[in-house]
């Protein structure tokens, strides 16, 4: 079904570039349509349109992107609907089970990362759903790269990254340190470290002559809703 699918999914994501492109202009083009509307035209004669340009471009840009965020709550009702388990974020259809965690974990996840600044983030746990989903190799080492990423981008956006970390706990000390105001709390910044200890560690290093570390299926489910709900935690507190 998700091969039949596919069109939509490229149109969909077609789309969805556009509008992050246009986005991604609206700051300079806001910024151009006020130093227009400042400057005066000695001797014009000329008529003046009423209303605020800059105001103009927001609502127009406000108007895309609702329309489009309708379209795609819509597309996903009509797969919810025909019990296809599939779901579409942020240019991707991709296999969802739990209706319950798709709508408090999964869909507020995905929206809290569709920019620029957290595209590792995206590409990371779209890549722990594909392996999970198609039972390829260590999707949990993907899903924590992407905890890795959104953290040490905070550290860097915060301005607490002093250069001397070595790994992840030390961007973890840098959010959960008082004097960069606590970001997280204590047993917060030791929920973390015990995470990345017990999990990430062991599929990021050659286990030698022990046996291959492999989670259940259940396991990797929670590994990758867990990741989401920190990442949807964290970056929602900047």
């Amino acid at each position: 079904m998700k091969e039949r699918i596919s069109f939509i999914e490229l149109a969909f994501r077609e789309r969805e570039n556009q509008i992050n492109y246009m986005n991604e202009k609206l700051p300079q083009q806001l910024i151009e349509a006020r130093i227009e509307s400042k400057r005066v035209r000695p001797g014009s004669r000329g008529i003046r349109l009423p209303g605020n340009r800059e105001d103009g471009l927001r609502a127009f840009n406000e108007s895309i992107n609702r329309a489009f965020k309708e379209s795609v709550e819509e597309l996903n009702e009509r797969m919810r609907r025909a019990n296809f388990n599939l779901h579409y974020h942020n240019g991707f259809i991709q296999i969802s089970n739990d209706e319950l965690m798709n709508e408090q974990v999964e869909e507020p996840f995905w929206a809290v990362i569709n920019s620029l600044l957290w595209k590792n983030v995206d590409i990371d746990m779209k890549e722990a759903i594909d392996l999970r989903d198609s039972n390829g190799r260590d999707p949990a080492f993907y899903a924590a790269r992407a905890l890795e990423s959104t953290i040490k981008i905070i550290s860097d956006q915060k301005g607490f990254t002093h250069g001397s970390e070595k790994g992840a706990h030390n961007y973890i000390d840098n959010l959960g340190s008082k004097k960069n105001g606590g970001y997280i709390n204590e047993w917060e910044r030791e929920s973390l470290k015990s995470f990345f200890t017990a999990v990430r560690n062991s599929f990021s290093h050659g286990p030698g002559s022990d046996d291959m570390p492999k989670l259940t299926e259940q396991q990797t489910d929670w590994t990758i809703e867990s990741c989401m709900s920190w990442i949807k935690s964290l970056v929602k507190r900047m």
